[in-house]
């Protein structure tokens, strides 16, 4: 019984078909990064509930093989992230590598183990100041703290405003991060407050020259996206011919400034799981 013909979304841009085709021409030279929520886990009221979607372990064990590596890049911490993908002993994923905190934190599959920095001492600081700021804001009941160790996250999805939340919130976190020497990483209703010195953009191509990759794909949902995507968008330059690169957008037009950008947009998740399938499949 022979098997159905694959179809595989074409990317909209002329860049984005280069990227897709040296994929396919050079399959064993191509990285495949992802983000985590909202790219392959939906976004969901509680992030501590978040799970990859059914079909991303499935996905990612049947592409892994056929290319030279895939790489998780998240702003989870990495233990987390792997817990919550289900991402552990998985046959096909033996070479899976998750960078979480943004590139700060490294798990391999290969040892099942975490590498990860020392906390900046800013963190202690903000978490202390944290709920002072937030009452003093007006905030404390409509918004949700979430502890990541290497930093710290306010998430405003549940407020009776979200939006207005999260707005208020902006200038508040913004002075409470830069007092302690940190960040802060504004996503979909949430404002995280980190590290400065690592995003997506320079783990992703750190791990491209690490991996001497000739392609890369890249997939992603939110505005800490921006970073892995303005990285692509470098490495298509460098050199002769560039590093061709795909970049495809979870959640079409919920964050414009990276809608705008993609080469391939999909509606979520199951989409991005379903791209992965079928590159599987086509390889």
């Amino acid at each position: 019984m022979g098997s159905h013909p694959v179809h595989l979304p074409a990317p909209t841009t002329a860049a984005g078909r280069e990227g897709l085709a040296a994929i396919l021409a050079r399959p064993d030279r191509a990285v495949v990064a992802l983000d985590f929520d909202g790219t392959l886990a939906d976004i969901v009221p509680d992030p501590e509930q978040a799970r990859a979607h059914p079909g991303a372990v499935p996905a990612l064990a049947a592409l892994a093989p056929r290319v030279a590596s895939v790489a998780v890049i998240t702003g989870r911490p990495a233990g987390v992230a792997v817990r919550y993908g289900g991402f552990a002993g998985v046959p096909g994923l033996d070479h899976l590598v998750v960078l979480g905190h943004y590139g700060a934190e490294r798990w391999d599959a290969v040892s099942g183990t975490v590498h990860a920095p020392a906390p900046h001492p800013g963190i202690a600081a903000v978490r202390a100041e944290l709920p002072g700021v937030l009452h003093e804001a007006g905030a404390w009941h409509g918004s949700w703290v979430e502890e990541k160790g290497q930093a710290v996250a306010v998430h405003t999805r549940r407020a009776e405003d979200p939006q207005a939340a999260f707005e208020s919130l902006r200038g508040p976190l913004g002075r409470l991060a830069a007092a302690h020497g940190l960040i802060v990483e504004p996503g979909r209703l949430v404002l995280e407050l980190r590290p400065p010195g690592m995003d997506k953009g320079v783990a992703l191509a750190e791990y491209v020259r690490e991996t001497d990759a000739e392609s890369v794909l890249y997939a992603g949902d939110d505005l800490g996206d921006l970073a892995a995507y303005a990285a692509v968008e470098k490495l298509r330059t460098e050199g002769p011919d560039g590093i061709p690169g795909l970049l495809i957008c979870s959640g079409k037009a919920e964050v414009p400034e990276l809608a705008e950008r993609a080469d391939l947009l999909v509606p979520g998740p199951a989409d991005v799981v379903g791209f992965l399938s079928a590159l599987a499949q086509r390889l």
